[in-house]
């Protein structure tokens, strides 16, 4: 690979990877947002000079996946030393609307050496509602302001045109505009680590080969154990806010040596509703997967998935063409889509894979023209061959927190009733899946509710035996609704939000005759 030895090339890595940590730990203490502060609904990571994923933080699986898609939407720009890009556009490098992503570059002796990356999800982006995520847009345009990547800094100044363009087009620009600040301060933060690390170093491009070829050689010897052969999943969606219908999902995993190809052929076509999701997604749920069934130890860089091919049908659900809706793509579909390849690979190795979570991100949305209120809220983990599933987590492709219920009552018009665990809700098993919560919320002062959550009518499937997890449900007042819907509602209103439970793993154990 290069000169460097085992012990620098660890020293290295860990390094690098502590700079992307280090840029998200700056990107969550500058930010105002609690969607930021508290739930650190953000992710970071660092490229090299080439657009290759080099080092990221811990975060949200279904930003780092998609992220090297913004990297190379940058490149095609001709990014110069100075320069901060700002995007989000879905079908040019972006997942959805509310995802923000900057991009900068970090120079070393007047070259460009490596990008900075910062991703976080901006409470509110413009659209027909307020939070973005309106369930029955049928265009993107409906989502709010769609931005292909643009300069927000031009070699160092302030670009301050587009900054205008872009908060005359949100609700409560103040607060967007901190955000954006806090990750410029990230993306510089990164940029001092990363000079202080290189040092006078001359090497960068071997320190990088280095870095990703161990990963790529980690992940091959991983694969290289799962048995050759294809494997098939089908599953569905409920729904794309347009229509409660069912949206199958289907693909074929196949194994052959070293290296895995992923085929979504058979998936549904591009739907009305908005849980279209970009190809980049698709990719992200295929890597979160692959990451969970391999060791979770391998360095997560772009050597990981060198071995992985995605495919999706052009104008499908998993590779939609614009204008379409893609916003409950992005926290809906990626989470069928980590089932479904889970599934198909429980075929070639059922003891890496675990009965199925809650499967969804539920997402409740409570805005006006004064507040945006986002939050997804956990529920069932699925049971493993070894262990019973987690309550009241996020499962899948989030990894946020929950807004703590002093943050939540003191920055909203809100009033947090309940949130408690929904027991019995997990399925049973030898070893049983997760509960879900309940969260309760009521509204202060009128506003536009919205939700997008799924496994309200197919529940969560246990594994080897195990029972099923429990549905959720949705409730405004006392009223059950759908699982994707938007409403305008007045003071009053209380929004419950019961979330599913996680499939059991193994057979129930007898009851005891003498307990029966």
């Amino acid at each position: 690979m290069s000169d460097i030895d085992a012990i620098e090339l660890e020293i290295l890595r860990s390094q690098l990877e502590h700079v992307a940590e280090e840029m998200g730990e700056v990107l969550v203490r500058g930010a105002y947002s609690p969607n930021i502060t508290e739930r650190r609904d953000c992710s970071t990571a660092l490229f090299d000079a080439r657009g290759r994923m080099v080092a990221q933080a811990e975060h949200i699986p279904v930003h780092l996946g998609a992220m090297p898609e913004a990297v190379a939407a940058v490149l095609e720009r001709d990014p110069q030393p100075g320069d901060v890009f700002i995007l989000n556009d879905p079908f040019q490098g972006g997942t959805h609307l509310p995802d923000v992503t900057l991009v900068s570059p970090i120079t070393h002796d007047g070259n460009i050496v490596a990008y900075a990356v910062s991703r976080a999800h901006h409470a509110d982006v413009g659209g027909m509602t307020p939070g973005s995520m309106p369930a029955g847009a049928r265009e993107i345009q409906q989502e709010g302001l769609r931005l292909p990547p643009v300069r927000l800094r031009e070699g160092g100044s302030p670009n301050e045109d587009v900054e205008t363009l872009l908060l005359a087009n949100v609700r409560n620009p103040e607060k967007r505009r901190a955000d954006l600040r806090a990750q410029i301060g990230a993306n510089e933060r990164a940029e001092q680590r990363l000079r202080e690390l290189l040092g006078d170093r001359e090497d960068l491009r071997a320190i990088y080969d280095a870095v990703i070829e161990y990963s790529r050689q980690r992940m091959c010897a991983e694969l290289a154990e799962i048995p050759d052969g294809e494997y098939h999943a089908t599953d569905v969606l409920e729904g794309d806010g347009t229509s409660d219908e069912d949206i199958p999902i289907e693909v074929t995993v196949t194994v052959s040596g070293e290296a895995l190809t992923v085929d979504f052929t058979g998936t549904a076509s591009t739907v009305p509703g908005n849980v279209n999701a970009p190809l980049a997604v698709a990719k992200s749920a295929v890597y979160f997967v692959l990451r969970c069934v391999t060791d979770p130890d391998i360095p997560p860089n772009h050597g990981c998935y060198e071995p992985v091919t995605v495919h999706a049908p052009e104008d499908s659900l998993l590779n939609p063409k614009p204008p379409a809706a893609v916003v409950g793509g992005n926290v809906e579909t990626s989470q069928r889509v980590t089932d479904v390849v889970f599934a198909a690979l429980s075929e070639a190795a059922p003891d890496r894979v675990p009965a199925q979570g809650q499967g969804t991100m539920n997402n409740l949305i409570v805005g006006s023209s004064s507040f945006t209120y986002y939050e997804t809220i956990g529920g069932g983990a699925g049971a493993n061959p070894d262990s019973d599933g987690l309550s009241g987590v996020q499962v899948g492709m989030t990894n946020t927190l929950n807004t703590p219920i002093e943050a939540l009552e003191g920055e909203y018009p809100l009033r947090v009733d309940r949130y408690t665990l929904r027991d019995g809700t997990g399925g049973d098993g030898t070893y049983r899946g997760g509960d879900g919560l309940v969260r309760s919320i009521t509204l202060e002062e009128p506003a536009t509710v919205s939700l997008l959550t799924d496994r309200r009518r197919n529940a969560p499937k246990g594994a080897a035996g195990g029972k099923a997890g429990m549905v959720g449900r949705n409730l405004i007042d006392a009223e059950a609704v759908g699982a994707k819907v938007t409403r305008e509602v007045p003071a009053g209103t209380t929004v419950t939000v019961e979330t599913p439970g996680g499939g059991g793993y193994g057979p129930p154990e007898e009851e005891d005759e003498d307990e029966a």
